[in-house]
């Protein structure tokens, strides 16, 4: 069996940038040890999977480890993918997750637009090893779903951390940090993201990471519309937008490679 890859770097202007993701359409469901061989054999922070259901497309997405319940980037990347490669006729897709629900991507002549469901954190006490597996002073923290948001002093702090990952990982296996501060320049808050316990030290742009972000950061700086960036080595921006039970996340992607896979 063939099937075609695509990798696709999200959230960025060129590609070199952003988030890598592979994207593997598919006519049929496989079998899942076979996507979590697969996703393991690309070795990127996702592999993205989707099959076409009438209206929608049925959608997931593999860590090198494991299934994840939700990511922006690679979905970013297969709308991406179905825009420019297959050519579709409408400016939406609409996406189905098992685990996440409904998700859309519009295109419009600025880039692609993620609609997701917000994931507004709750002020929690700081783990009691955190401070010293990211080498810095947390000054409040906060959890939803699966990540927890350390607040740092300013975004010099985020910039230069670095974090003790086999600390994170025994500690926080289940959790991914999300550690940010408010932007100084062109950014209104600024974050990096780690998650070793599923496979990804540092996530270069994380979508899912901002269903949280982008309503915590709406409410303290008093304002709907937002730019985020994610001070990763490959770093990417985010123009985000509070919308109370979701929130839109747009950016652009660019087509790195395509080819084959031979199962």
């Amino acid at each position: 069996m063939t099937l075609p890859i695509y990798q696709i770097d999200a959230f960025c202007e060129n590609i070199f940038q952003g988030n890598p993701a592979a994207v593997v359409p598919l006519d049929k469901w496989l079998n899942d040890n076979t996507m979590q061989n697969i996703a393991m054999e690309n070795n990127l922070a996702e592999t993205v999977f989707f099959v076409p259901a009438e209206n929608e497309y049925q959608i997931r997405w593999f860590t090198p480890e494991t299934e994840i319940r939700l990511c922006g980037h690679a979905t970013l990347a297969a709308a991406h993918y179905l825009f420019h490669h297959q050519n579709i006729e409408s400016d939406k897709v609409q996406f189905v997750s098992h685990l996440s629900g409904k998700l859309s991507v519009t295109k419009d002549q600025n880039g692609l637009t993620l609609n997701f469901p917000s994931q507004k954190p709750s002020k929690v006490n700081t783990p009691s090893f955190l401070e010293e597996a990211l080498g810095c002073k947390v000054d409040e923290c906060f959890e939803s779903g699966m990540f927890l948001v350390a607040h740092v002093e300013n975004e010099k702090t985020v910039k230069e951390l670095t974090p003790n990952f086999n600390m994170i990982n025994d500690q926080s296996p289940d959790l991914g940090i999300i550690v940010t501060a408010k932007g100084t320049n062109e950014a209104d808050f600024v974050s990096r993201f780690f998650h070793p316990g599923i496979g990804i030290n540092e996530d270069p742009v994380t979508g899912s990471a901002h269903t949280v972000l982008i309503p915590h950061w709406s409410e303290i700086l008093g304002k709907k519309s937002l730019v985020a960036h994610q001070l990763s080595k490959r770093g990417g921006i985010l123009l985000c937008e509070d919308q109370g039970e979701r929130v839109l996340i747009s950016g652009k992607a660019q087509t790195y490679l395509k080819g084959e896979i031979f199962i």
